[in-house]
């Protein structure tokens, strides 16, 4: 009987095969659900107490901690909301080295369920701070709604391209390329383009005591 010749096991057109992006979301997700069950455990909260405390289902706190979902910034805004914590704390991983490149190909993006409200950490996720950096990107007629940040946080944002909308206090401050905008965050507000074209802004956020998560 002649031998039979083994086909190498090579994935077919039909395989899946993650793409770079989904690669990325898998990463995000697996390090954003191991920072949250490290940060529910240190405040001995279970995830009924999470859940009522910020809004999300149990079920979806659940596939969070378990890496099978990655969550969007509204989520995430909420999650830190009730754990008191800043959405960066979700995100970093190690001891920041002393000095380091942040390469756009190699960064973590943030994103509405729309898709149309990016955010990009401009600092490594990681060690003692009391101000982070933000790069936002907001597509035509974006709108996001931002939950209250941990008492005496504040925004202070430049635009760099296109024309952003701020509604904070019930007031809204419309912003062109140049404008810079400071505010106490620590209240609910909305970003808004109401262009047509991608509007770009850089965040620092400051808060009031040096965080470490």
């Amino acid at each position: 009987m002649p031998a039979q010749r083994v086909e190498p096991d090579l994935p077919g057109p039909a395989a899946e095969r993650q793409s770079p992006e989904r690669e990325d979301e898998d990463d995000i997700a697996a390090t954003v659900g191991a920072n949250l069950r490290r940060l529910r455990a240190h405040q001995n909260l279970s995830l009924e107490a999470l859940s009522r405390l910020s809004g999300v289902s149990r079920g979806m706190l659940g596939q969070v901690e378990a890496g099978k979902s990655a969550p969007t910034i509204k989520i995430l805004w909420r999650i830190a909301g009730a754990l008191s914590v800043p959405v960066s704390a979700f995100l970093g991983r190690d001891d920041a080295p002393v000095t380091r490149v942040l390469r756009p190909a190699d960064a973590k993006l943030l994103k509405s369920r729309d898709g149309k409200f990016i955010s990009r950490a401009l600092f490594p996720l990681n060690g003692q701070r009391k101000v982070e950096f933000y790069e936002l990107r907001l597509e035509p007629w974006c709108v996001e709604h931002a939950l209250a940040h941990p008492a005496g946080t504040t925004e202070n944002l430049v635009v760099s391209t296109g024309v952003v909308e701020i509604d904070v206090g019930g007031d809204t401050y419309r912003l062109s390329a140049g404008d810079a905008f400071f505010f106490v965050a620590d209240r609910p507000h909305v970003y808004r383009n109401p262009g047509e074209s991608q509007a770009v802004a850089y965040l620092v956020m400051g808060y009031p005591e040096s965080v470490r998560y």
